[in-house]
């Protein structure tokens, strides 16, 4: 179910009509949260429901073991991770590593075809199954005490707001919220309506507005030999990705909070970042810092020799590029930004930068074109489409300036309000505004009330979020 649909306007109001009246009543509470997640779950496709259900039966059943068999803590914890990653390598990964693997084979003059299917990945496949690894994870660490309401963790596992594209929520953090949801006092009501109607302007107004003129030019049928064509391009993405993405962000964090629930930030001004291990502090979070926990640090992390950091942040990288998708481009993806995270590691140039004039500022707008780059192998639909594009964009001398007079004169408008968002979150100028002053505060129904009229008339052509393919 999508949020920007008449149907989650429909769902929406009849799930917190609900929730007001049982939100104190436990067990009231759990059931009406599950049931709402798995109507909402399965609206489009029923049959996925089973693969969340499974995955929450599996990891709710290691968490009791390990709560009564301490001494087989580690046995418990491996089939949970064996059965989540399982679940994640058959619908995600099959098809990609078979075909690669009769590929190999036929190079080496085997002429084996390994038989494989192409199965449509259930949307949130990678979100729910990671978050509800990081529970058998916590309870294996100590970090938590797992339930033994079983009603209590299916509805922390399915809770709707953030199910298909996150933030990614560790049970440490949501479990007790889900127990005890907070009161709710005025100023949570229009924080969270701020953020619901702003994830639906960058949503609507800034990715949808955004992505006809990508998608076109990423579909087209002849290649455009124009650097300017594919550095325009390629910011419109970078710009439609982030309102797409941090938009659902922002939307779930509204909606969690007239739930009475916390959500993790999940973007912290990323097209601000003064490097890219700032970029990565700041972009998708709840990821980042899952891999961080999960992965990087029992790797070795910075322990070690720096080469062995090296090692642990590239093994990283990958597994990051490959977790967004089973293709070469999203693996090399993940390898371009841990070769920008070594030689940032090596030569510390943004901090050099920084002790220049203006060097903030300029190493922010670098930043900014290094991920560019990398999010054309991200966009691509194959990795001889990527490399030609970013050859393009790299040559000094194709720079026809012909192919902008294609875009349609309305994106530009929508490209410089993209522009102008991301300059306010660099800058601070509205959240300065809004800290400083109680008149300004006090108007927060007249923001509310613009930004819904600026989301009813202009409006892009509405579509799925694109991380739900993830």
């Amino acid at each position: 179910m999508l949020f920007n649909s008449i149907v989650f306007a429909v769902f929406a109001v009849v799930f917190f009509s609900v929730w007001w009246l049982v939100k104190w009543r436990p067990t009231a509470r759990y059931l009406t949260i599950i049931g709402f997640s798995f109507f909402f779950y399965a609206y489009d496709t029923p049959w996925w429901l089973l693969l969340l259900m499974g995955t929450a039966i599996l990891d709710y059943f290691a968490g009791l073991g390990i709560l009564s068999r301490p001494h087989l803590k580690r046995l418990w914890v491996t089939l949970s991770l064996s059965g989540n990653l399982g679940l994640l390598l058959f619908f995600k990964y099959q098809f990609f590593i078979g075909k690669n693997l009769s590929h190999v084979l036929q190079l080496s003059g085997l002429n084996l075809d390994i038989p494989v299917r192409q199965l449509a990945l259930p949307i949130g496949i990678s979100f729910y199954t990671f978050q509800s690894m990081s529970y058998t994870i916590g309870a294996y660490r100590g970090i938590l005490t797992p339930t033994r309401n079983i009603l209590h963790f299916f509805a922390y596992v399915s809770l709707w707001p953030q199910l298909v594209a996150g933030p990614i929520e560790k049970a440490a953090h949501l479990l007790p919220q889900v127990a005890n949801p907070k009161p709710l006092e005025d100023s949570d009501v229009w924080e969270a309506m701020l953020l619901i109607v702003r994830g639906f302007f960058k949503k609507m107004v800034i990715a949808d507005n955004l992505a006809p003129a990508v998608n076109a030019a990423f579909g087209a049928t002849s290649f455009v030999s124009s650097a300017p064509h594919w550095w325009l391009i390629s910011i419109m993405f970078a710009l439609q990705i982030y309102g797409d993405f941090s938009g659902y962000t922002d939307i779930a964090r509204g909606f969690a909070k007239l739930m009475g629930l916390e959500f993790a930030l999940n973007f912290n001004h990323p097209y601000g970042a003064r490097s890219v291990q700032d970029f990565w502090r700041k972009w998708h979070i709840s990821l980042s810092t899952w891999f961080r926990d999960y992965l990087y640090i029992p790797l070795g992390g910075n322990r070690g020799s720096t080469w062995q950091g090296v090692r642990n942040m590239w093994i990283t990288m990958l597994v990051s590029g490959i977790w967004h998708g089973a293709a070469w481009t999203f693996l090399i993806w993940g390898a371009l930004h841990a070769t920008y995270l070594t030689v940032e590691r090596f030569t510390d140039w943004p901090k050099k930068l920084a002790t220049k004039p203006g060097g903030k500022h300029l190493a922010a707008v670098l930043v900014f074109g290094l991920v560019t780059i990398a999010w054309v192998f991200f966009r691509s639909n194959s990795t001889h489409q990527a490399f030609s594009i970013v050859a393009t964009m790299l040559n000094p001398l194709r720079m026809s300036l012909a192919p902008l007079k294609a875009v349609d004169p309305s994106t530009y408008f929508f490209l410089l309000l993209a522009i102008a968002m991301v300059l306010n979150s660099y800058f601070g100028w509205l959240r300065n505004l809004y800290a400083n002053n109680s008149t300004v505060r006090n108007l927060r129904p007249v923001f509310v009330a613009l930004l819904i009229m600026v989301c009813i008339f202009w409006r892009g052509p509405g579509g799925a979020f694109i991380y739900f393919q993830f």
